[in-house]
């Protein structure tokens, strides 16, 4: 847990050792996670009545920064990584146009509603539960915006599942999920936290918020993380036979019969050559070109993605890895606008 985490526990510990009632503290919390709720409410309400009135578009992607990173394992440096994100892709250094052609300046193609503001909720005190439950209302108040479909930045992966659950909940029921990953994040209860960064996607299946999970990259995984695969019927693509599967997935066809396809991008499914800047490093990954080849033929309506476990502390000094996330945004964009 990172220093601000503690500083919020040890405050509502010290009220109530003071005997300050429960009820006030719990009010004033209220009151933080309501303001924080309205702020995103109003920002994506701005950007829907800006995207309706220059003509409108089918479906648009709205960023939204989930700066989380207290369920991290190891290292809690992806709670950094939204403004680098943002930074990078708006950077000088490339064009604002993507691979397939889609200039992002544009706003009915991508608008930005802000942050979350998950530090300064849990600094008063707030637990997992109702922090989740944050986050899965503010995923809510962009979707309820038309067009915007949103494209989450994290934080650690355990953003997925309010995410996820918020995305099925506001569509009414389950979603092919595209996990792209060097681990399956799939433990029943990593080190005692049901809501750890290596369990979202546990949660996701125990909640029937997915009808198909497809885990691509994979070459982290313990014999528990099989034994939950098969559990819950999860596709999970290997490294070490990515050769023989690259022809399926280059050419998926996802989403037929549900509400739509999400996509889930922890940034060290690639190798680390390609990303060093993330917090557990696995050598023997994905090419970017890999991605993009997945992403890029991937057939099915991209109703909402994240980009996951980026960790500014770990990046080479010119923000590679920044650079690297900024452009899965970028193409996971081209995808969901239309």
């Amino acid at each position: 847990m990172n220093s601000i985490g503690w500083r919020g526990i040890r405050y509502l510990h010290k009220l109530n050792a003071a005997n300050v009632p429960s009820e006030l503290i719990e009010n004033g919390q209220n009151r933080v996670i309501e303001a924080s709720l309205t702020l995103i409410r109003e920002r994506a309400k701005l950007k829907g009545e800006l995207i309706r009135a220059m003509g409108g578009a089918v479906a648009s992607a709205s960023l939204l920064g989930v700066p989380l990173g207290h369920n991290s394992s190891f290292l809690q440096g992806p709670a950094f990584a939204p403004p680098r994100i943002r930074e990078a892709i708006w950077c000088g250094s490339t064009n604002s146009t993507t691979e397939e052609g889609k200039e992002l300046n544009d706003p009915r193609i991508l608008t930005d509603v802000g942050d979350v503001p998950i530090q300064e909720i849990r600094d008063c005190g707030v637990d997992d539960d109702r922090l989740m439950n944050t986050v899965s209302e503010s995923v809510k108040l962009v979707m309820e915006q038309d067009p915007l479909r949103p494209i989450v930045l994290g934080g650690d992966h355990s953003i997925s599942f309010p995410v996820v659950r918020a995305v099925s909940e506001k569509l009414g029921g389950p979603l092919d999920i595209l996990h792209l990953d060097a681990h399956p994040d799939i433990y029943h209860s990593f080190e005692g936290n049901k809501y750890s960064h290596a369990s979202s996607f546990a949660r996701i299946m125990e909640g029937g918020y997915a009808r198909r999970l497809l885990q691509v990259g994979i070459r982290s995984i313990t014999s528990e993380g099989r034994e939950q695969g098969k559990k819950f019927g999860v596709e999970q693509y290997e490294m070490r036979s990515f050769s023989r599967d690259r022809q399926i997935l280059e050419n998926l066809k996802l989403g037929e019969g549900v509400k739509g396809v999400y996509i889930s991008v922890d940034v060290d499914c690639l190798d680390p050559a390609f990303a060093p800047g993330v917090s557990h490093i696995e050598p023997g990954g994905l090419s970017f070109r890999d991605v993009l080849n997945i992403l890029h033929n991937l057939q099915g309506d991209v109703v909402a993605a994240d980009v996951v476990e980026f960790n500014p502390q770990r990046d080479t000094v010119d923000g590679m890895t920044a650079m690297v996330a900024a452009k899965l945004v970028r193409e996971l964009t081209a995808k969901i606008s239309k």
